[in-house]
């Protein structure tokens, strides 16, 4: 075991150059937490495997432990002070965090913001088409920027952008909400609506829907002693 208890001799600060920065003396700093030897305190607030507290001890104590139990010791805090460490396999916790980790991003879903323009005097038809993608677009857990189109005199009714806007939002209002309020842009004007669904639940929503309709269909195919 190492007995770091003179070590403190040697942690003076870095003496400044005359050409040479303290941030360009040694290699980069690393993420890693300290392990077993590297911890150089002269005692630590000792966590056992289980959570438990063992309470505060020498680093000469707290390696011996660590060694008996074959685990490492892991400094987990180390602005307290002292600094908490914890008696873990270390190798094992890395693993299990990058696996962690690794599901986290495969199971991510990113919402996309979908763009539906209207003109203020949009006909009835061609509203409920654009309507439609816009139900489409909250179903499938994805945000909507509405944009209203105004040209030449249009210009000077923003009312009849807002009322229509004020319609859209309405008539949506079971899959989204208004997240982003009726502004002007330019000869624009832009309302934000979003989901109510995550983007992982409407896609978990939509994968059940499809495998449900395929167990219907097996269904109705008759087997060959039915035949």
């Amino acid at each position: 075991m190492r007995d770091v208890r003179g070590f403190s001799r040697f942690a003076e600060a870095p003496r400044h150059d005359e050409h040479v920065g303290i941030a360009n003396l040694g290699g980069p700093i690393s993420t890693e937490p300290r392990i077993n030897e590297r911890i150089r305190v002269p005692e630590v607030r000792l966590v056992g495997p289980n959570g438990e507290q063992v309470g505060i001890v020498s680093i000469h104590d707290a390696l011996k432990l660590a060694q008996e139990a074959d685990l490492d010791l892991v400094e987990v805090a180390a602005t307290a002070r002292p600094p908490v460490c914890k008696l873990m396999d270390y190798g094992k916790f890395k693993y299990e965090s990058a696996m962690k980790a690794r599901e986290a991003r495969k199971n991510q879903a990113h919402t996309i913001i979908k763009e539906i323009k209207l003109r203020p005097k949009i006909d009835p038809h061609d509203y409920e088409t654009k309507k439609g993608h816009v139900v489409r677009f909250l179903k499938a857990g994805d945000k909507v920027k509405v944009t209203i189109m105004f040209r030449g005199r249009e210009q000077s009714r923003p009312e009849l952008g807002f009322r229509l806007l004020q319609r859209l939002a309405e008539d949506v209002q079971e899959l989204g909400f208004v997240e982003s309020q009726p502004k002007q842009d330019g000869r624009n004007m832009i309302m934000v609506i979003g989901p109510h669904k995550k983007k992982a639940e409407a896609k978990a929503e939509k994968a059940a829907a499809k495998a449900q309709r395929g167990d219907d269909a097996s269904a109705e195919v008759p087997s060959e002693q039915e035949a």
